[in-house]
């Protein structure tokens, strides 16, 4: 689901600055979106595209009159296409949707200046949610993770009104802490009317929860060592959670 929301993400930026030759033509009539073209080992000239949730490769014979479609290794066993399309569609497109996290009115669990970031969706009444935050507590109390919980309202009726009453506290941070801690047993007052802001916030959570492809909670963002974006939806076990937190 990751790698569709990324494709839906970046496709819009690229352009077709060129004439495809014909057996590129004819594939392309199959359902593909050529994206770019590019120089491919063996003399080749490979053209990167999209074919419904996937990122595709072509490749164009010397002569011109053939055309090949699927993945290329080279004699080490590497995967030249793969590598190719997380270089140039998935790990592009998931920066986009990292700073659009970034510019979300996400709620600071952790030190400001702990080196490592890690993202969540979270809806206040899921339980996996809450074990995740107390997963997460070595790491996070110990300065090296700061998690940036974006707050969705999907799994109850009275989520949005819960939701709102902690993004709308005095301290939200402390008021996240205090009930996640709690296990959502801390009293709120919830509003009779969610401010409007509050609201498109939720909303604008909700958009970028289905936009990064999550259909449940926690849905967990992170940077790889190779600054790709990462998904876990779930509760992540044990190794998961290492990696997730930078082990």
């Amino acid at each position: 689901m990751l790698k569709r929301a990324l494709l839906l993400t970046l496709l819009p930026f690229f352009a077709q600055a060129e004439d495809l030759p014909a057996p590129v033509k004819a594939i392309e009539k199959q359902g593909i979106t050529i994206i770019k073209s590019f120089d491919a080992p063996g003399g080749m000239k490979g053209y990167l595209g999209k074919y419904q949730d996937m990122g595709v490769t072509i490749y164009l014979t010397p002569d011109g009159k053939h055309a090949i479609s699927g993945y290329m290794y080279d004699e080490a066993g590497t995967n030249l296409s793969e590598k190719l399309i997380q270089q140039d569609i998935y790990a592009p497109a998931g920066r986009e949707l990292w700073q659009q996290m970034e510019k979300a009115q996400w709620i600071l669990d952790g030190k400001q200046d702990a080196p490592r970031v890690v993202y969540v969706f979270a809806d206040p009444f899921c339980p996996y949610c809450k074990q995740f935050w107390q997963q997460a507590r070595p790491w996070v109390d110990s300065g090296k993770v700061q998690l940036r919980t974006l707050l969705v309202g999907v799994i109850k009726p009275e989520s949005p009104a819960t939701a709102a009453a902690i993004m709308t506290s005095k301290d939200a941070a402390k008021t996240w802490h205090d009930y996640e801690q709690s296990a959502g047993k801390l009293p709120l007052t919830l509003p009779k009317a969610i401010p409007e802001p509050t609201m498109k916030a939720l909303n604008a959570h909700q958009k970028l929860m289905d936009d990064l492809g999550a259909n449940a909670t926690p849905a967990i963002y992170y940077m790889n060592k190779e600054n790709i974006l990462q998904q876990v939806v779930g509760l992540p076990d044990e190794e998961k959670l290492k990696v997730i937190m930078g082990e």
